[in-house]
């Protein structure tokens, strides 16, 4: 599947990662006062942080928005097959021409920047062609000297932090935190989903320093499932909804944060906006079943299921563990994850997460650049977990199909994701 927009992304700016450049705002910043500043003339913006959830959180956000009748754009990364599937536009993805385009006006303007910087500047243009009620931010790494950095936001989210990008965050929960909290502005509301103590700390602090009101999960806010519904409750206003489309407990908190977010910048977003918000929202790769095609057909075939998730990191990892622990607690069955990781991952510690419910782990390798699968298998074993390795995930799932009515994962990266996706549909 060609992708005309990356290609010409790619060629103008180099690649997206290991670009080697510093993380710098100064660049980025000349280039918008070049194109006009579109970054100000956007409406309200809500821009959004963390290690994990971010995604989830605004297509939460996104649907409760437009089920309410309001036009919203949203900036989010990875994509799974083509790069405009991060650039929403009014609720449609942008045109792989309308990308070119930009990315040419930018780059004719100035090619000092990163591939990340011109991605968010083509966004900001494209945004402030289009009316629209409210802007859904994704940072891409990080917070402080992000790309996306440069607006100044009506309301600041930020999702549970944890380990992931250490090599240029920092290898401690302290200093990644002290990167998050970069988005958070003087005197501009910020909401957070519950932390680990020392990223907490961090986010207080800096609040604090810069007089914005913070609302702290189970402090200001809370949400969690009860008899089947998603309660959320702030200290003016508690919501009874249904649970999340999105499967997985850790989808109560990012729903909840969603839902508080909103409540704080619209007040008055009825109810029925919510409920319908959230039983809507899709949001691809994150715990997705596989039920229709030929790639988990001979798992389904034998009674077994089929999930798909991007994700990557320990924290993913922990959460994507609890789900597939609860989902066996009630059906039954053997868990098995079949796994692929990017190198610039943390092999060690998302194995580790993987092997709380894994009861076999099929390694696989990535179109690019991947830890080998000798390695990830040898983790495995280290831990406990029976661990083998496949050529390909084909035969990974032909070789799960072996054990009786597997449940099946296939995760740690989005381009394992994407390759699944696109043979389930094809």
């Amino acid at each position: 599947m060609r992708d005309s927009a990356l290609e010409h992304f790619d060629a103008l700016f180099g690649p997206e990662f290991g670009h080697g450049k510093a993380l710098d705002l100064a660049p980025l910043r000349a280039t918008l006062a070049a194109l006009g500043n579109p970054q100000s003339k956007l409406p309200p913006i809500i821009h959004v942080a963390g290690t994990n959830g971010k995604g989830s959180t605004i297509a939460f956000m996104r649907a409760i928005a437009e089920a309410a009748g309001l036009r919203v754009h949203t900036y989010t990364k990875p994509h799974l097959f083509k790069l405009n599937e991060r650039f929403v536009v009014s609720g449609a993805p942008a045109s792989e021409e309308a990308l070119i385009l930009a990315a040419e006006h930018i780059a004719a303007i100035s090619r000092d920047l990163t591939q990340f910087d011109a991605q968010v500047a083509a966004a900001f243009l494209l945004f402030s062609e289009t009316p629209a009620d409210l802007v859904l931010l994704e940072t891409g790494m990080g917070g402080r000297d992000d790309s996306t950095n440069v607006v100044t936001p009506a309301l600041s989210a930020i999702t549970p932090i944890d380990l992931d990008h250490q090599d240029v965050l920092g290898a401690t929960l302290t200093e990644i935190a002290t990167h998050k909290a970069g988005i958070i502005k003087p005197n501009t509301p910020a909401i957070i989903a519950r932390q680990p103590d020392e990223a907490c700390d961090i986010l207080v602090a800096h609040a604090a320093h810069v007089n914005a009101p913070l609302l702290q999960h189970g402090q200001d806010w809370d949400a969690y499932a009860n008899a089947g519904r998603l309660v959320v409750q702030t200290e003016t206003r508690a919501l009874d909804l249904p649970l999340p489309a999105l499967a997985g407990a850790h989808q109560i908190e990012n729903a909840g944060l969603a839902c508080a977010a909103l409540m704080r910048w619209r007040p008055d977003l009825s109810h029925d906006a919510f409920a319908k918000g959230i039983a809507d929202a899709t949001w691809p790769a994150r715990l997705q079943p596989l039920t229709r095609g030929a790639l988990s057909a001979p798992i389904r075939a034998i009674g077994g299921e089929v999930w798909v998730d991007g994700g990557h990191n320990a924290h993913a990892g922990v959460a994507l563990s609890y789900a597939m622990q609860d989902m066996k607690a009630r059906r039954g069955g053997k868990n098995i994850a079949i796994v692929g990781l990017r190198k610039r991952k943390d092999a060690t510690l998302f194995i580790a997460a993987l092997a709380r419910f894994a009861d076999h782990i099929i390694a696989v390798p990535l179109a690019d650049d991947h830890v080998s699968t000798n390695e990830l298998a040898a983790l495995g074993d280290k831990l406990g977990i029976d661990s083998t390795t496949a050529p390909s995930l084909a035969i990974a799932m032909q070789n799960a199909a072996q054990l009786p009515a597997p449940r099946v994962l296939i995760c740690g990266s989005f381009v394992l994701a994407a390759e699944a996706l696109a043979a389930e549909n094809a």
